[in-house]
């Protein structure tokens, strides 16, 4: 698992990035500028959730992991609507709101993704 972690997180980046950009899409996203920070706030965010959860589950087991991707996908919401209400032009959906979905709509595909999967 440890040796796969960094396959992992690449994986787990390049999915969050598609299924984030084709949500934002949707709830009419339509400026590069918009786009790019949404990838690059992933580039932040995620790697180091995946990280930090991957490893919390291997090293102290599924309660573990479960509490800290709740608390990480809580901060992470909040970090990301911090970001996006200083760097987002589009302002038809409050940047919170933005996270939210975003953020629900990728951990949920992750979800149904991993399923399929195993």
């Amino acid at each position: 698992m440890l040796r796969n972690l960094p396959l992992t997180m690449a994986e787990c980046l390049i999915l969050t990035i598609l299924i984030e950009s084709a949500a934002a899409a949707i709830i009419g996203v339509r400026k590069k500028h918009d786009y790019l920070n949404i990838i690059l706030v992933n580039v932040i965010t995620n790697p180091v959730l995946v990280a930090l959860t991957s490893l919390a589950g291997y090293f102290y087991g599924y309660a573990s992991y479960l509490a800290l991707v709740i608390a990480g996908e809580t901060g992470v919401f909040i970090t990301e609507g911090l970001i996006y209400r200083k760097t987002l032009v589009y302002r038809k959906i409050n940047p919170f709101l933005v996270s939210l979905i975003l953020n629900g709509v990728s951990y949920l595909s992750g979800l149904v993704i991993g399923r399929f999967l195993r």
